[in-house]
């Protein structure tokens, strides 16, 4: 969940007047019971493992004291990176098993953030005395239960969560899509190119899908034309989405458009091609997460180390 000042939680809900959409644990058996025998395992769960699995492996050899250092996403450690990312695992986990549990969290952590307290500071309340390491490996141990967890679940299933209700395809999907996101200020502190798999594709859906909401969590009106959006994915295989006539075109690699929806680059640092008023303006504030509008990094401050920084060398 990438939102992380004191109030953007509780401002954010009722703005959209989202707290009305609550489910109970009683609508969640309801719909399970529904979906009886219709449910089945879907595809994003395996790609959320494999997200989780490629950044384990990068982490690994990191000790404490690697996973003390800044990286460049807002001066986050990568403890901070890590916690964040188990914290809304687990709540993602809650959800879906035990929705009244999730209530109880996510009552607690809006009071521990009314009263003072940042996200980073209220996770590592939440995780008591585990940090760095012992982070990681809590993180680490936790997903591969999620995921089995999530095998027989319907995809269509809704759920909550810290916004609006969702299936749980878009649950498991938003679990990806922040792994990867948040993965990428470790792969640029390392200074190592991450090799990206078709199933990013996931980000990029949502990435295309999230245009209206990019103007709508701003106020603004949509725009009357969706732009054209055609993508070399990393196998080397086309996709594309929207009116291929359109005036308004989005082109490019389907890593750098993703690295623009959630905000890791500027779109000024990528080769993407923009044609029209409408794309070029999507790009310069494109949103594919929840929360209040957030601005994009500034030119040039999201980047890959050249080398590995002197801390990690041994180490990666």
């Amino acid at each position: 969940m990438r939102r992380h000042s004191a109030r953007l939680f509780t401002v954010f809900e009722e703005r959209a007047g989202w707290r009305s959409g609550r489910l109970t644990a009683v609508d969640v058996a309801d719909r399970q019971a529904a979906h009886e025998g219709a449910a089945m395992s879907f595809p994003q769960i395996q790609d959320f493992r494999d997200e989780c699995e490629a950044l384990a492996q990068v982490l690994e050899p990191l000790d404490d004291a690697a996973f003390e250092q800044p990286t460049l996403f807002k001066g986050w450690t990568l403890h901070d990176v890590i916690a964040h990312l188990h914290i809304f695992n687990w709540a993602a986990d809650a959800s879906i098993h035990d929705p009244e549990r999730f209530d109880r969290w996510w009552g607690d952590l809006q009071r521990t953030i009314a009263g003072g307290k940042n996200l980073r500071e209220a996770t590592d309340d939440w995780l008591g005395a585990e940090r760095n390491r012992a982070a990681f490996e809590r993180w680490r141990s936790f997903y591969p239960g999620m995921c089995d967890r999530l095998e027989g679940v319907d995809s269509k299933l809704r759920v909550q969560w810290a916004g609006p209700p969702m299936s749980a395809r878009s649950s498991v999907t938003a679990r990806q899509m922040e792994t990867w996101a948040h993965g990428q200020e470790v792969w640029d502190v390392l200074g190592l190119d991450r090799e990206d798999t078709d199933r990013i594709k996931n980000v990029a859906v949502l990435g295309v899908n999230t245009f209206g909401w990019t103007y709508r969590v701003r106020g603004r009106e949509v725009p009357a034309e969706t732009p054209y959006v055609r993508l070399e994915a990393p196998s080397g295989a086309i996709w594309e989405w929207n009116d291929p006539a359109s005036e308004n075109r989005v082109e490019g690699t389907a890593t750098e458009l993703c690295q623009v929806v959630t905000q890791v680059r500027n779109v000024a640092d990528t080769e993407l091609r923009t044609t029209g008023p409408v794309a070029t303006e999507w790009m310069s504030i494109a949103q594919c997460f929840a929360g209040p509008p957030e601005t994009p990094p500034a030119p040039g401050t999201r980047h890959r180390a050249r080398t590995p920084p002197a801390w990690a060398k041994h180490l990666v």
